[in-house]
């Protein structure tokens, strides 16, 4: 049985993907569309509901799995519309404050919520396999993070950026938000030994690169994910809606789960 699905943004750079590759998976049905208010142009070509007020869309759409690549106040407050009519949201966006994410999770104990900062596959593999890396090479390897994106991208670092950050600090024994260095300008010294330095670049069309680098004694190791289209996001939210809609509220869910 299809899942039934409802795509935010949907006339947005992510959202039109995701409502087009929705449409084109037999394991999926796109029963909703919602926009901005001004915005909804040429959706009803999608031939499915409408709507520029996710309040007035989902008792339309009862059960349908919510799709949300927006901003992240907008994201928030979905969810909490979810939570409220019992349809389970998937949510990719990123520059989400502790504040909101924790507003996630409360959503989430409500409906089923997903969130991922990167809904790619090889993303969230390296997130699996980084710690073994940094464990087996020990402590006298400096670790460095640089991310890529293009120049419409509003947050910095990006949240994969800062997952990748959270994740290898975890592995060292380390709290990301007492060691992360987003920014190096002046006579700054010696480079501490517990810090994890991020450093953003944004240009062009950059669909999202991602190195972490381990300096070492005589020797350097880069580790890079590029992501060639913002397909490999689409479909990852995808999966995780098939996902999502057999799960039960009481957690916010990641893609660790899904694995």
């Amino acid at each position: 049985m299809a899942t039934n699905v409802i795509i935010m943004g949907a006339n947005g750079r992510m959202g039109a993907m995701l409502a087009g590759m929705a449409m084109r998976d037999d394991e999926l049905s796109l029963v909703g569309v919602c926009e901005r208010p001004g915005h909804a142009q040429g959706l009803e070509m999608l031939k499915c509901e409408v709507a520029d007020n996710l309040e007035e869309l989902l008792p339309k759409c009862p059960g349908a799995v919510i799709v949300d690549f927006t901003a992240p106040e907008a994201s928030v407050k979905m969810a909490r519309i979810a939570a409220e009519h019992g349809n389970p949201c998937v949510v990719g966006t990123t520059g989400l404050t502790a504040e909101q994410q924790a507003d996630l999770a409360q959503s989430a104990q409500k409906t089923p919520v997903f969130w991922a900062p990167n809904m790619s596959v090889g993303v969230n593999v390296l997130l699996k396999v980084l710690p073994q890396l940094v464990k087996q090479l020990g402590e006298a390897y400096d670790i460095e993070i640089s991310e890529i994106h293009h120049k419409m991208k509003k947050d910095a670092p990006s949240g994969t950026a800062i997952k990748l950050g959270q994740c290898l600090a975890e592995a060292r024994g380390w709290d990301y938000d007492n060691v992360k260095q987003h920014c190096r300008d002046g006579i700054i010294g010696a480079r501490p030994k517990e810090e994890i330095g991020v450093q953003t670049l944004r240009g062009g069309d950059v669909v999202g690169d991602h190195t972490m680098f381990f300096f070492g004694p005589g020797e350097r190791i880069e580790v890079t994910h590029r992501a060639h289209s913002r397909e490999t996001f689409a479909a990852g939210a995808l999966r995780a809606a098939k996902w999502l809609s057999e799960r039960k509220p009481g957690k916010l869910y990641a893609m660790a789960d899904i694995f």
